[in-house]
């Protein structure tokens, strides 16, 4: 672990909706009444907070969505200095020849938008072709640190591409578009955002994305869910972090 942080290297770990905030408190047996006051309401964390879980570890309730998770963390890294940032929560499915199962757990080598872009009658146009990608050298994702990426690695069960979406893949169309456009395993809508906002704060930045399978996508009449089950892993996968 002190390849990429250290007791005065702190890492911000980037939760978005409020269940996935519980999940790490959890994990870092932490719950509502043992937070300070400012910090205590019926989720026990709001948007934009910061929490502090242990000497090296703080939580960011980063909000649902693109916006929202890149707002927040530019804030929160203007106040902290962090050398590594990692988003974190649950994710869906897409599908492939051996697609992941609810309850995976999986670190993103690359995170990388797959809706940015121009809805054109020949099919999507990402920015990157129009040039006004969001990454250096006009990329639309980022690989993330290989050292972070070898360590968390070894906490999961898969590792490979996750998408983050502006809108989830609710149709086998779109979920298949996904898969065309970016060669991910599974959609979340916050881990890009997250990792572009580090990247503009600091370029030195550690960046990574962890994410536990809790539904499948395309038409959602055959989704499958288990949201519960997943929160759970996450707590797990996120409490083996402590170690």
């Amino acid at each position: 672990m002190d390849s990429w942080i250290t007791s005065t290297d702190r890492c911000l770990l980037v939760a978005a909706a409020p269940k996935e905030c519980d999940a790490v408190l959890s994990a870092f047996e932490l719950q509502g009444s043992e937070l300070p006051s400012s910090e205590q309401n019926s989720s026990l964390v709001e948007f934009g907070q910061v929490v502090p879980l242990d000497h090296r570890f703080d939580l960011l309730c980063g909000g649902v969505g693109k916006s929202a998770s890149a707002a927040s963390t530019s804030r929160a890294l203007t106040h902290k200095e962090y050398g590594a940032v990692i988003s974190v929560g649950i994710a869906g499915a897409l599908p492939s020849e051996h697609p992941l199962s609810i309850g995976d757990s999986i670190v993103a080598t690359r995170s990388v938008f797959s809706d940015e872009g121009i809805g054109a009658p020949d099919g999507f146009i990402p920015l990157s072709e129009i040039g006004f990608a969001p990454f250096p050298n006009n990329e639309m994702g980022i690989d993330h640190d290989p050292d972070l990426v070898a360590f968390l690695a070894s906490l999961t069960s898969d590792i490979g591409t996750i998408a983050t979406v502006s809108w989830c893949s609710g149709d086998d169309g779109c979920a298949e578009g996904v898969v065309a456009r970016t060669g991910a395993v599974a959609e979340a809508m916050e881990g890009a955002s997250v990792a572009l906002a580090a990247q503009l704060v600091d370029q030195t930045i550690r960046t990574s994305e962890l994410r536990v399978i809790s539904n499948t996508t395309g038409n959602r009449d055959k989704q499958v869910w288990d949201l519960d089950a997943s929160l759970k892993a996450l707590t797990q996968v996120i409490g083996s972090l402590r170690s």
